[in-house]
């Protein structure tokens, strides 16, 4: 049973792994190339999603490591905890920035610009890592299980163990310093900061009922109320995500002799990493400027995209009108076809496209032709068209 349970979660960790490193850079790619997605929300956003990819690309891959009971040295195996602690202890810092950056935004919107700016949004993330930094490696300035480690004879003298979590991390410093310090405070804390802003929300979208639904300030409040719900859904799914693990340790601090099924455990931490992975899926379901930004990055470089150009022999670029014979030939594009029966649209092949009566290549298309270049497209083009709607190059 445990060796299936182990199989199970190595096989489920892997999955999350891959889910993460892509959603997120995803994220990260669409603040890059959408302007609208580069303000201070956003930018705590990408810090967020930073600390995600780190745990698809470093803490899970560890983490499997450590599953299978591998004998390491105690401060490499403390190393990887700590990891895991900076990078969680970052994402409920950034979780806390974004809130006070909406707090601010609905409750000051005049002058919001003005006091939150992009260099102190900078350095609110900076300061955010800093503090990450030294919650997470408190364990390596001592800590830690060493000492009871050598008093009860569980460690050899070349300090070789076999690296689990609970084996070098201390639980008082999990429970009392980590969880009652530095987890639960800062979620109570944006518990109180969201429940305020739907409060101002709502209190301003009452006073503008006697106005037209359409006035400036009511779009204000109403797009920042959505915003608000989403980003409050991404707090709720971290709680729920770190909340059993945390409860976990409070039970082995405060009652040793307990027994905790293996199973729970796996699905305890599978929770915790999962986190790193639902992100980028509620910006992409919540958020309109994510989603079209995740649109435009499918369409761009994952559906229709410029490829290289095909190689023209001499005799065919005599038949261009005004062709130089220097020059290579333009870059083609990858083509969708679109079915107007089905509304199915998929990628046909490289060439130009000009509308929905011509597949162009800018070659005469004389059905008789010999020339095998022109026998090419001049056959594409007439299976293509038949009971088909146009083509579009993007």
């Amino acid at each position: 049973k445990n060796s299936m349970a182990l199989s199970l979660y190595i096989g489920m960790e892997v999955v999350i792994a891959i889910s993460s490193v892509i959603g997120n850079v995803m994220v990260v790619w669409a603040v890059k190339i959408n302007k609208s997605l580069r303000d201070t929300t956003f930018c705590f956003i990408v810090s967020l999603a930073l600390a995600d990819i780190a745990v698809g690309a470093l803490v899970i891959p560890l983490a499997i490591t450590i599953s299978i009971g591998l004998q390491t040295h105690f401060y490499s195996c403390l190393l990887v905890a700590c990891t895991v602690l900076v990078l969680t202890q970052s994402s409920i810092l950034a979780l806390l920035a974004i809130a006070i950056d909406r707090y601010l935004r609905v409750k000051i919107p005049t002058s919001y610009k003005r006091v939150v700016t992009p260099r102190r949004a900078g350095l609110a993330v900076v300061l955010c890592w800093t503090v990450a930094f030294i919650v997470g490696l408190t364990p390596m300035l001592g800590w830690n299980n060493l000492w009871r480690l050598q008093q009860n004879g569980s460690i050899s003298s070349d300090l070789i163990i076999t690296c689990q979590f609970e084996n070098v991390i201390s639980m008082d410093y999990m429970v009392y310093f980590n969880f009652f310090g530095w987890v639960l405070p800062p979620l109570v804390l944006m518990l109180v900061i969201y429940a305020e802003i739907f409060y101002m929300i709502h209190k301003q979208l009452n006073k503008k009922k006697i106005t037209s639904s359409h006035t400036d300030p009511n779009k204000y409040y109403d797009k920042e109320l959505n915003l608000a719900k989403s980003l409050a859904l991404v707090l709720f799914l971290f709680a729920v995500s770190w909340l059993p693990l945390h409860i976990l340790n409070c039970i082995t601090l405060f009652c040793p002799e307990c027994q905790k099924p293996m199973f729970l455990i796996y699905i305890a931490i599978l929770l915790t990493h999962g986190n790193s992975a639902v992100n980028p899926i509620v910006y992409a379901f919540r958020i309109k400027k994510f989603r079209s930004a995740f649109q435009k990055i499918w369409e761009q470089y994952f559906c229709c995209k410029d490829t290289p150009a095909l190689e023209m022999q001499p005799s065919e670029r005599k038949e261009i009108p005004n062709a130089d014979p220097q020059q290579a030939a333009p870059p083609h594009k990858r083509c969708c076809q679109r079915n107007i029966w089905s509304k199915e649209e998929s990628v046909l092949t490289t060439g130009f496209c000009n509308s929905s009566a011509e597949f162009f290549t800018g070659v005469p298309q004389h059905s008789g032709t010999t020339d095998p270049f022109q026998r090419r497209w001049t056959g594409i083009r007439n299976r293509q068209l038949e009971g088909m709607g146009g083509f579009h190059c993007k």
